[in-house]
C-alpha cells in the first residue's frame, strides 16, 4: 500500500511539472511579465486543487459534509487571489481586479476545483480496490492455513495408531517407523509452509509415507506407484495429494495384495494427472463415506482456493473398485506467475 501511495506522489510531481512547463511556455508569449503571470497562475491552481483534494481526504462521510461544504466554499472564494496579486494588472483599480477576479473564479476555479475531486476519487478507487484485494488474499491464505492444519492431527492420528501398534508388538520395524514419521513431520511442518513445492518433493513424501504404511503389511508393497514425466519443472501446492492416498488405505480390505494401490502421476503437456484406484473393503463397517471423513472435503476446497477453474476432481466407483482422479491443467505456467507474484511482493 506504501509503494502505491509513492507512485501517487511520483505522478502528482511529473505531472504538475509537465503542466507548469507547458503553463510557463504559453504565458512567456506575453511579454516581459511572464514570470509573475505564471507564478500567480501556478499558485491559484495548486491552492484549489489540493485544497479540495485534502478536504476530501479529511472530512469524507454524511457527518462532515457540511463542513467539507464550508471549507471548499472558503476555498474557492479565495482561490483566485494569488494569481490577483501576481498578475501585473489586476491591482490597478478596483474595477480591473473585480473583472480579472470574475473570470478566474468562473474558469480556473472550477476547473481545478474539480481536477482536485477527480484525483482524489480516482486515488480513493485505487487504492480501496487494492485494500479489498489484500483483504481477500488474506481470507484465503487464513482459510488455507485453517485446511492445511486439519492434515497435521488427522495424519498423526493415525500413523501414530500404526507405531503404536508396532511397539506393543515389539516389532523391530518400530525404530525404522519412528524415524519415517520424524522425516514426514518434517516435510509437513517446515518445507510445506511455501506455497508450492517442487512436484518431485512432494512425490518423496507420498513414497515416504507409503512405506511407512507398508510396514504394516507382510507381503510385497500393496501400492503400486508409477510417476511419468518431469517432476522437478512442475511446483504443487504442498499436501494436496496425502488425503486421496489415505482415503485409499482406509477404505481398502484389511488383507491387501501385493499392487491392490494403483497410484499413478503423469505430467504431460502442462498437465497434472494424479489418480488412485483402491479395492473396496466388504466390511460393513468400513463402508466407504463420501469418500471418507474430512479428506476429500479438505481437498476439495483447497483446490477451489488455489486453482479455481484449473482443475478436474473425478470420483467414480464400480461397486468392487474406487477410482479418484485428479486434473490439474496450466501447471507450468502457474509455477511461474507465483515466483513472479513472490518477488513483487
Amino acid at each position: 500500500m506504501e509503494r502505491v501511495k509513492k507512485v501517487f506522489v511520483l505522478v502528482h510531481v511529473v505531472l504538475w511539472t509537465l503542466f507548469i512547463l507547458l503553463s510557463a511556455l504559453q504565458l512567456s508569449q506575453d511579454g516581459a511579465h511572464w514570470q509573475t503571470l505564471t507564478t500567480g497562475f501556478i499558485l491559484t491552481c495548486l491552492l484549489v486543487f489540493y485544497g479540495n483534494f485534502y478536504l476530501l481526504t479529511n472530512y469524507s462521510g454524511k457527518k462532515n459534509r457540511r463542513a467539507y461544504y464550508l471549507r471548499l466554499a472558503l476555498i474557492i472564494s479565495i482561490g483566485a487571489f494569488p494569481f490577483m496579486i501576481f498578475h501585473y494588472r489586476a491591482l490597478e483599480t478596483w474595477q480591473t481586479f473585480i473583472g480579472f477576479y470574475g473570470v478566474t473564479l468562473i474558469t480556473i476555479v472550477p476547473l481545478f476545483t474539480f481536477l482536485g475531486w477527480l484525483a482524489r476519487i480516482t486515488e480513493n478507487l485505487v487504492l480501496n480496490t487494492i485494500k479489498k484485494e489484500q483483504l481477500e488474499k488474506q481470507a484465503v491464505e487464513a482459510e488455507l492455513h485453517y485446511l492445511k492444519s486439519q492434515i497435521n492431527p488427522h495424519f498423526l492420528f493415525n500413523t501414530l495408531n500404526n507405531i503404536h501398534t508396532l511397539v506393543y508388538k515389539q516389532a523391530p520395524a518400530a525404530p525404522e517407523a519412528v524415524l519415517g514419521l520424524s522425516s514426514l513431520m518434517r516435510y509437513m511442518i517446515y518445507e510445506s509452509n511455501a506455497p508450492t513445492v517442487p512436484l518431485s518433493r512432494e512425490m518423496s513424501y507420498l513414497q515416504d509415507y507409503v512405506s511407512l504404511q507398508q510396514l504394516r503389511y507382510k507381503k510385497a508393497p500393496v501400492v503400486d506407484l508409477e510417476i511419468e514425466g518431469d517432476t522437478e519443472s512442475c511446483h504443487i501446492a504442498p499436501l494436496l495429494f496425502i488425503h486421496l492416498l489415505e482415503n485409499a488405505y482406509k477404505h481398502s480390505p484389511a488383507r491387501l495384495e501385493p499392487g491392490s494401490i494403483k497410484v499413478s502421476v503423469e505430467i504431460k503437456e502442462n498437465t497434472l494427472t494424479f489418480r488412485v484406484q483402491n479395492p473396496i473393503s466388504n466390511n460393513p463397517g468400513n463402508a466407504l463415506e463420501e469418500p471418507g471423513g474430512i479428506g476429500l472435503t479438505n481437498v476439495r476446497k483447497r483446490l477451489a482456493l488455489l486453482y479455481q477453474d484449473q482443475h478436474e476432481l473425478e470420483i467414480s466407483s464400480t461397486g468392487e473398485t474406487f477410482i479418484v482422479t485428479l486434473k490439474i491443467y496450466g501447471l507450468h505456467i502457474q509455477a511461474h506467475e507465483r515466483k513472479a507474484h513472490l518477488l513483487y511482493n
